[in-house]
């Protein structure tokens, strides 16, 4: 036992000083040409990245959907299990850096001979017992840092599915808030088309009676009609793009299909500011991009693993223990069982075998640092996207609602001219039937840029994520398998 424990504690130093030498390139952070600002920022911003930002719609119903959504979501459960998943493997990885300890026991009865033969060797038992125990040893010297390559590409698949998650995170809380948007669009498209509805009943009414008294002709009862009814055709469209979004919203809250409660109305919710930033940020905000970063070290790490199979391995083994013909004597007895062995292997002629896994490891790192740089650039571009929506939409709400305005004073206006005979009906369908639509476009730009803002705060990514992360069902507990040392077993 002390040969073995004297083995064992000098090859733990062997590998503490042969192990710090590792093939393969280094990872560094490749170099960004990132610009000093985003195209389209807008000056009035504030430092809100950091912050829910979704409670700056004032509305305590997308607040409470927000908090169902990231403690029931199917996506963020799903995507937690797979860091576990990925958690699970960096142990077995990390464990074949050190000895590798176990034992074995067992026992049997033998003859060897037939009795009559036996009998003439009476000092010779026949059949025999033996038991044996030991416990062995085996450990593979990292001498040239495989292993150790293999666990640093492990540990960033693990941060790389950590960050995954972490951006599931980022998606459900702008789909919830961009949902719950959409809705309560829609739900004000609704109201609109009802009260146009009510409105052109009533003018179908008027003109019927007018007619019965000879008053209007029917080409005007059939004018109002075909009003009444292409609106009347609007509202089961509406209804029914709020029907799927509810059902949508319930999902992704973790419900089944159904109603969803409503706040605030669309025209009383207010709109989130812009948050601050520079583009050199996004690499430390967004998970997707430190996803693909973490893609590109695992990636550069499985170079040396490959480069390292040009050299031989060596491992060293060994076991200790007792053997004896009566199960009570034996660990008491004299009879002690011992070995140790080292071996050396390593490649001549491998026909291509590892310069293969050698180029693919290093084709692996130049598309994982293509893809990095590729999603460096959409994300830029989907800040400058969002901005700039941001403030078109923003001028598109005002130049809407001037022309809204503008298209009811023509209702109006032309409707007075008609009672009054100096024009006949068909200016009035005209002047309605533009209100009606432009009023309905209203609802929808309204919406769309509340949605923007939403769409900023989801390009740039930042510290809400953390926040909306310990609303989850996790927690927001860092990914398992950080320990300093591996487990025993």
């Amino acid at each position: 036992m002390r040969r073995l424990l004297a083995m064992t504690a000098a090859t733990v130093a062997a590998g503490t000083m042969l192990g710090s030498c590792t093939l393969g390139p280094d990872y560094r952070r490749p170099e960004v040409a990132a610009p000093t600002a985003f195209q389209y920022a807008s000056k009035d911003v504030i430092d809100s990245a950091d912050t829910l930002w979704w409670k700056q719609f004032d509305d305590p119903v997308l607040d409470a959907l927000i908090d169902e959504a990231l403690a029931h979501n199917s996506n963020i459960a799903i995507a937690a299990a797979n860091v576990e998943q990925a958690a699970a493997l960096l142990p077995q990885v990390r464990s074949q850096l050190f000895p590798q300890l176990g034992y074995s026991a067992g026992g049997g009865r033998e003859r060897g001979r037939e009795p009559a033969f036996a009998a003439r060797l009476p000092n010779d038992p026949n059949p025999t017992t033996a038991y044996q125990a030991a416990l062995s040893a085996s450990w593979e010297i990292d001498l040239w840092g495989r292993i150790q390559r293999q666990s640093e590409a492990t540990l960033a698949n693990l941060l790389a599915t950590n960050e995954a998650r972490r951006g599931v995170v980022l998606s459900l809380v702008a789909s919830v808030a961009n949902g719950y948007l959409q809705l309560r669009g829609l739900d004000a498209q609704l109201v609109v088309a009802r009260q146009t509805l009510q409105t052109y009943a009533e003018s179908v009414d008027l003109f019927k009676l007018q007619f019965k008294y000879g008053q209007v002709s029917q080409m005007n009862v059939a004018q109002a009609e075909s009003q009444y009814q292409s609106a009347a055709a609007q509202i089961p469209l509406i209804e029914s793009n709020i029907a799927q979004t509810q059902n949508s919203l319930a999902v992704l809250v973790g419900r089944n299909p159904g109603p969803i409660a409503r706040g605030k109305p669309l025209d009383r919710l207010l709109l989130p500011a812009v948050p601050a930033g520079v583009p050199s940020q996004l690499l430390e905000r967004r998970p997707d991009l430190l996803q693909s970063e973490q893609q590109l070290v695992a990636a550069n790490a499985q170079i040396g693993a490959a480069r390292a199979l040009y050299f031989p391995s060596i491992s060293l083994t060994g076991a200790f223990g007792g053997a004896s013909g009566e199960l009570s004597k034996l660990f008491s007895g004299p009879a002690r069982v011992w070995s140790y062995a080292g071996s050396l292997a390593g490649p001549i002629f491998t026909f291509g075998a590892v310069s293969g896994q050698v180029a693919q490891a290093e084709a692996a790192q130049r598309a994982a640092l293509l893809s990095y740089q590729l999603a460096i650039r959409n994300a830029f571009a989907d800040v400058d996207n969002a901005l700039v929506a941001n403030a078109n939409l923003g001028q598109q709400l005002q130049a809407q609602i001037r022309l809204v305005a503008a298209l009811k004073e023509y209702t109006t206006l032309s409707r007075k001219l008609y009672e009054g005979g100096y024009a006949d009906y068909s200016t009035v369908l005209q002047a309605e039937q533009a209100l009606f639509p432009a009023e309905l476009n209203l609802m929808a730009i309204r919406a769309q840029l509340l949605a923007s803002s939403v769409n900023i705060y989801k390009a740039m990514g930042g510290g809400w994520v953390t926040q909306a992360d310990r609303l989850t069902a996790g927690g927001g507990r860092p990914p398992p398998g950080e320990a300093a040392g591996p487990p025993l077993f």
